[in-house]
């Protein structure tokens, strides 16, 4: 065999061996606004949620995460904050991790954006992730092995939400998650200036071409993502949903 197909091959076997990460981390532009947007392979990115220390404390931030990781010989390679929570970092919605569940769904309407029904929540299984409407979710109960919610719904099966308004004037920074219809991709996304809402879910819509889509927070948007030399800092943070080496 040649020296050159050798190594090459040597090179693939390695990469498969070490469950190399499909995740790829981007800033694009649609419709006039910037967005970081992170493409993640559920069937081959380790993809999952994190809230509290082993000693029951919250995380709170990505140095405290990546620290934890590293001391079990992972990498933290992707991370951002994942649905709204209390002022003792607690879920305000429905929360899985790892099987176990922390906190209940929450399906009625109440004050805020979490509470601007139809709202959803990011369901990770083994191999697939969704974005899955609240009603819909209580309805078919899937087995998710993570779990968070949040609020409001961005795209509801190729629909916009039904509160958003094109003329709205309300703009942050927000960021969320997009799911295809197969579950076999996960986009996230945090734009770069204040956008809408109309703005941000007419990006996964149309931009990124995916049916749901899940507001994550507008408040506490942060980022991880050592591909375009992120490591947001600010407030702590709740739920944070992750890709790791393992």
């Amino acid at each position: 065999m040649r020296p050159w197909l050798a190594a090459c091959l040597a090179l693939v076997a390695g990469l498969v061996a070490s469950g190399a990460s499909a995740l790829s981390c981007e800033t694009i532009r649609f419709e006039g606004n910037r967005y970081s947007i992170c493409d993640v392979d559920p069937a081959q990115d380790h993809l999952r949620l994190f809230l509290n220390t082993p000693d029951g404390q919250p995380i709170g931030d990505f140095s405290t995460l990546e620290s934890r990781l590293n001391g079990e010989g992972k990498t933290l390679l992707f991370a951002m904050n994942a649905g709204m929570y209390h002022e003792d970092r607690s879920p305000v919605g429905h929360y899985v991790e790892d099987g176990r569940e922390a906190m209940r769904v929450i399906s009625n309407p109440g004050p805020g954006n979490f509470g601007l029904l139809p709202n959803g929540l990011l369901c990770i299984q083994d191999r697939r992730a969704h974005v899955i409407e609240t009603r819909d979710y209580l309805e078919r109960r899937p087995d998710c092995r993570y779990a968070t919610q949040s609020g409001p719904m961005l795209v509801i099966d190729g629909a916009l939400h039904p509160r958003f308004l094109p003329e709205s004037t309300s703009r942050y920074v927000r960021n969320g998650v997009g799911t295809s219809a197969d579950g076999k991709r996960a986009v996230f996304a945090i734009s770069e200036t204040s956008v809408t809402f109309f703005e941000f879910a007419r990006l996964f819509r149309d931009g990124l071409n995916l049916p749901n889509a899940l507001f994550l927070d507008g408040n506490v948007s942060r980022l991880f993502a050592p591909a375009l030399n992120r490591a947001d800092l600010g407030r702590q943070m709740g739920p944070i949903v992750a890709v790791t080496s393992e």
